[in-house]
């Protein structure tokens, strides 16, 4: 429907709105928004879900890992996708034939696993980005460490992992609690920077949207460059970098000529000495949820 975009960009920011809420910012009836809502949810192209901040986990070192594989991508990926320290695989098209993003603890841990990927059967080279600074990103929720779990905060955040839109009656039935003590809970986790609750769309060549990984390389200093990512609707992710790129960012648009003008509009902008991009064809793996079972005690 028309408003898809609008109401999926709306979840992305506050993936428990209302649909009052999303009904006054989208300017649409509320039983239209309710009714697309449901009917994307229920077709996976929409998941809502509970996201733990890295550095809550303990996972300090984000890296971004392109792999040009040795003939198909189909092995090297399903090896990709079992690993736990894995949050996203995408098949690609450039000069890359996959793309993942690693979450580890340490630079030692990250330097083993690259070690133990250039050593998969299929994998030809690879070539790894190391993020400084997350500046826009929807899972990512800037944890202060002022906050401990207790095992109901577990059992919520798990709960929310697998739905981050069941309702606080549902929720609270599970953990025993009254709906109020568990909104209040679930917002003191969101607020603490411990979870961020956002919605995951289905993008990809066979899905509505497509999606592009962009890497630039800058001239100078890159605020100007890091504003307008942040700004721009079409961007999902942005990060700092640390090897052939100064930065990274993920678009995603409904169409290729929607992809080409986004793209057209960082290439012009000023300061950007270098652009290179490529296609997501097929996303293999976009998995946030995370056991907490062995950090109850944090």
């Amino acid at each position: 429907m028309a408003f898809d975009p609008e109401l999926i960009r709306a979840l992305q920011e506050d993936g428990r709105a209302s649909i009052h809420a999303l009904s006054e910012r989208l300017g649409h009836p509320r039983a239209a928004v309710s009714s697309r809502l449901r009917a994307m949810l229920a077709d996976g192209e929409v998941r809502v879900v509970a996201a733990v901040d890295p550095s809550f986990l303990g996972q300090h070192v984000l890296a971004h890992v392109s792999i040009r594989t040795d003939g198909g991508v189909e092995r090297v990926a399903a090896e990709l996708r079992g690993l736990r320290e894995t949050v996203l695989v995408s098949a690609i098209g450039g000069s890359f034939d996959i793309v993942a993003e690693l979450r580890v603890g340490s630079m030692a841990e990250l330097q083993d696993l690259l070690v133990g990927l250039r050593a998969l059967p299929g994998v030809a080279d690879i070539s790894t980005l190391i993020y400084t600074t997350v500046v826009k990103g929807f899972f990512v929720s800037e944890y202060r460490g002022e906050i401990t779990l207790d095992e109901t905060d577990v059992a919520l955040i798990e709960l929310l992992q697998r739905d981050g839109r069941t309702s606080y009656r549902a929720l609270g039935e599970s953990v025993r609690l009254s709906p109020s003590a568990v909104t209040t809970r679930v917002q003191r986790l969101v607020d603490g920077g411990v979870i961020k609750i956002s919605a995951v769309e289905a993008r990809g060549l066979a899905h509505r949207q497509l999606s592009m990984g962009v890497g630039l390389s800058m001239r100078g200093g890159d605020d100007r460059m890091v504003d307008a990512l942040r700004q721009w609707r079409g961007v999902d992710f942005a990060t700092r970098t640390i090897g052939r790129f100064d930065l990274v960012a993920t678009l995603v648009e409904p169409s290729a000529g929607a992809l080409y003008a986004s793209l057209e509009r960082i290439r012009s902008h000023p300061g950007v000495e270098h652009v290179e991009s490529w296609l997501h064809l097929a996303v293999l793996k976009e998995d946030y949820a995370r056991t907490l079972r062995p950090a109850q005690g944090r």
